[in-house]
Order: C-alpha cells, then sequence, then structure tokens
C-alpha cells in the first residue's frame, strides 16, 4: 500500500509564497535598483522596460497583460513623470487591468504636491488591491545621473528656482522603502513622505559640492524662459520640456519646502544627508570637468 504521507510535499505545502514582483521602469534611476536588490535577495522579478521580454510600454497598453502574468504585485513608476496630462488615464486603465489579473499589491513612487500625482494616488488606493505610495522629493542623484551632473561637471548650476528650497533626498533612502513594501507586511495603506533631513536652496547645494569637489561651484538663479531656451536647444524632447516648464513654473512654488518622515516611519532610521551624498560621489569621479576628461583621453 502506497503511503500517504509525503514530507516533500507537505513542506513544499506549507512554505510561505515569495512574492513576484514586476517592476516597471525596470532600468530606470529607482528601478534598476529595485531589481537588483530584490534578485540579491532571492525574489522572482520581471522587468518592465521597452527593452525587455516581454516589453513594457506606458504608451502601448496591449504589451501590459503579458507583463502582468504570473505576477502577484507590481512596483508602479510611470514614466515620465506622474505630472504628465496622459498619466491618470494611464494609471487607471493599468490599475483595472492588475486587478481584473489578480495583482495583489501595487506599491506607487510619487511625486509631492502636483494635482496630477495626487489624482494617481487616488487611482491606487481604490484599486481593490494592497497599496502603499511612497512621495518622494528630487533625488540628490540628479546631480550626479541626471539632467545636472553636466552643470556640476562645468561649476555652474543654472536652474530658474527663485529662492525655492527643496528636501533633497537620497534615491538609496527611496529605494530602500519601497523595498520594504514589497517585501515586509505592514506598509499597506500607508503614504510615505521621502524626504532628506535638511531644506536646501541650490545655493546650499553648490556650497556642499564645492567643499567635496574641493573647487568653487557656483549657482545662477536665471529667469524661467531662459532655461526653457537653454534646454529646447540641447535638444531635449518636448515632452520632457514640457515637464521642465510645469515643475519650475508651478511645483517650485514653495509648496513643497517642508520635511518628511517617511523614511524614519518606514525603516526606522534617519535619511542620508546631502553632504555624505556629495562626499561619497565626489569619490567616483562622476563630477570630473569635461575638459580634463578630453585631456586624458587625448
Amino acid at each position: 500500500m502506497k503511503s500517504i504521507f509525503q514530507p516533500a510535499k507537505l513542506f513544499e505545502i506549507r512554505r510561505p509564497k515569495v512574492p513576484s514582483t514586476l517592476v516597471l521602469g525596470g532600468t530606470g534611476r529607482t528601478g534598476h535598483r529595485v531589481v537588483r536588490s530584490l534578485w540579491d535577495s532571492g525574489h522572482k522579478v520581471r522587468i518592465g522596460s521597452r527593452q525587455a521580454e516581454p516589453a513594457f510600454d506606458w504608451e502601448k497598453p496591449e504589451t501590459w497583460r503579458r507583463c502582468l502574468e504570473g505576477m502577484t504585485q507590481v512596483y508602479v513608476n510611470f514614466a515620465p513623470d506622474l505630472a504628465m496630462p496622459k498619466a491618470r488615464q494611464s494609471i487607471t486603465e493599468f490599475t483595472d487591468l492588475a486587478y481584473r489579473m489578480g495583482i495583489q499589491k501595487l506599491v506607487l513612487l510619487s511625486g509631492r504636491g502636483e494635482e496630477e500625482a495626487l489624482a494617481c494616488e487616488q487611482i491606487i488606493r481604490f484599486s481593490g488591491m494592497d497599496w502603499t505610495i511612497v512621495r518622494s522629493a528630487w533625488f540628490n542623484q540628479n546631480f550626479s545621473e541626471g539632467a545636472f551632473r553636466s552643470m556640476v561637471q562645468e561649476g555652474e548650476i543654472a536652474l530658474p528656482t527663485g529662492g525655492t528650497r527643496e528636501p533633497f533626498v537620497d534615491v538609496h533612502d527611496v529605494v530602500d522603502v519601497i523595498i520594504a513594501a514589497l517585501t515586509e507586511e505592514g506598509h499597506e495603506g500607508k503614504t510615505y513622505e521621502t524626504t532628506g533631513p535638511r531644506l536646501l536652496g541650490l545655493e546650499d547645494i553648490a556650497e556642499e559640492l564645492s567643499s567635496a569637489l574641493g573647487r568653487t561651484i557656483t549657482f545662477a538663479d536665471i529667469p524661467h524662459d531662459v532655461f526653457l531656451e537653454g534646454i529646447e536647444d540641447m535638444g531635449m524632447p518636448a515632452e520632457l520640456v514640457w515637464l521642465m516648464d510645469y515643475i519650475f513654473a508651478t511645483v517650485m512654488d514653495g509648496r513643497n519646502e517642508k520635511i518628511g518622515y517617511g523614511v524614519q516611519e518606514a525603516l526606522g532610521r534617519p535619511p542620508r544627508d546631502f553632504r555624505d551624498y556629495a562626499s561619497m560621489t565626489s569619490l567616483t569621479g562622476v563630477w570630473t570637468p569635461k575638459r580634463a576628461l578630453n585631456l586624458v583621453t587625448a
């Protein structure tokens, strides 16, 4: 008579199921870090990107279903930004499909203060799935991985801020909060305001960078139209020009001049300071002036 006692099968039944995560924007600034962290901890991950297989494209809803198949949760990172007018419809259609396909949890990367982002947050809250919202201040890494890197290399940060301060946050802190929301219990139904520990004007940023680099980085608060003309001349895509116009004309009006405590609430530790970011990043050579790089490679 065949034994009905099958230890291996019993163990398999009792073993907790590891979530399968679709990471949208999986090659982007937060996304690739989320992917790497989940992979390193043994989680099943699918990269949501136009370059991935299967491909994911916010502009092509027909690509969404295949990416969602077999997944249990999604890190939702809308490109290029939730402030874009098309974001609300895309988020609505995506969450509806995710719910119908049995997705259990959504973790949304949101902005701070944009009406469009707040509308998208409401869509996530009423999606019928577990959710966590991670609101983020501007990343420190905008100065080393983003559009402002070349300004630091050239020694002058020229932006139309009008003296507004921002609680710049380290992208690693934001990612740590996202990972906690995806891998731990107790973050469901929470909204985390992730910021750095200080409000900083761009003149403060220039001062911190100067100290870290041992050379002078200046800040010029330029007129808004001059800034737009400059990025258009650089060949920036029209939708990103629109976004920069919106951010500097509307969002940088002082509405976000406040510290959030999302990092402390989610992780039980304080956020990293911009000074530490500048000191560590200066050692990588990413801010070496282009003329110096040309001399080295000539």
